[in-house]
C-alpha cells in the first residue's frame, strides 16, 4: 500500500487529490496538510511514502519542504511530487530533491500512474511540461558538455564506462531489472552500480542522476525550442 500526504493550502484542491487517489486501491491518503512546515510533520507522524505538495505554501513553502523531507535518513526519508499550476519551478523542484512534478489540471489517471511509479522508484514529469524541463537542463549546461557524448568525458571522468552505460540506460526510463537485462547484469548488480555513482556524483536518487547526467553530457539532449 502506497501512503500518501496530500499537501495544499486550498482544500479545493487537497480534496480533489483525495478524490483522484481513493478508488485505486494500492493507494491510501494517510493525512493532509496546509503548510510546509505541516507537510513535514504530517509525514513523519503517519510514515508515508510519498508527499504530494504544492510550490508556494504559506510559511515554509513546498521546496523548502521538499528539501527537508528527502534529506531525512532512514524512516524519515519520503519521496517528494510537486504538483504546481506551471511546469517553471520543475528544475527548481528536482534541484530540491523532489522525484516527481505534476500539473494541477493533470487527469486522475497521470496523478494515479504517478504516483505508482514513484513508489516503485522512478521518477515521474509530466508530459506537458518534459520539454520546458529539457530547455532548463539545455541552458544550464556546460559548453564543453558536448563533448561527453563523443568519447571524451570530461565532466563525466568519475564514472567508470559500465557507469556510463547504467547512467544512459537510466535515462532512457529503464528500470533496474531492464538494464541489467540489457547490460546482462543481475538487479542486484545494478542497484549496487547505481549506489556508487550516487555516491560519486553527489545526488541523491535516481531523478537527481539523470538531471546530473543532461547536464554533464553523458545524455544527449534534443535540440531546444526554436527561438528559445
Amino acid at each position: 500500500m502506497i501512503r500518501v500526504v496530500v499537501v495544499d493550502d486550498q482544500d479545493v484542491i487537497r480534496w480533489g487529490l483525495r478524490a483522484f487517489l481513493d478508488p485505486a486501491e494500492d493507494i491510501v491518503v494517510v493525512g493532509e496538510a496546509r503548510s510546509g512546515v505541516e507537510a513535514v510533520k504530517v509525514a513523519r507522524q503517519q510514515s508515508a511514502d510519498v508527499v504530494l505538495l504544492d510550490v508556494h505554501l504559506p510559511g515554509s513553502d513546498g521546496l523548502a519542504a521538499t528539501r527537508e523531507l528527502t534529506a531525512s535518513p532512514g524512516r524519515h526519508h519520503v519521496d517528494v511530487v510537486v504538483v504546481t499550476t506551471t511546469g517553471e519551478h520543475a528544475c527548481a523542484a528536482f534541484d530540491a530533491g523532489a522525484v516527481g512534478f505534476l500539473l494541477k489540471d493533470a487527469p486522475q489517471e497521470e496523478v494515479v500512474t504517478a504516483l505508482r511509479t514513484v513508489a516503485r522508484g522512478d521518477g515521474w514529469v509530466s508530459p506537458s511540461v518534459a520539454r520546458d524541463v529539457i530547455d532548463e537542463l539545455t541552458r544550464r549546461r556546460p559548453r564543453h558538455a558536448t563533448e561527453a557524448c563523443t568519447g571524451q568525458r570530461p565532466a563525466a571522468s568519475v564514472l567508470t564506462d559500465r557507469e556510463v552505460e547504467i547512467v544512459r540506460a537510466l535515462g532512457q526510463g529503464m528500470s533496474n531489472a531492464e538494464i541489467g537485462q540489457a547490460l546482462h547484469l543481475v538487479p542486484g548488480t545494478v542497484k549496487c552500480h547505481l549506489t556508487r555513482i550516487s555516491a560519486k556524483i553527489g545526488t541523491r536518487d535516481r531523478v537527481q542522476t539523470v538531471v546530473w547526467a543532461f547536464t554533464h553530457g553523458v545524455l544527449p539532449l534534443p535540440s531546444p525550442r526554436p527561438g528559445r
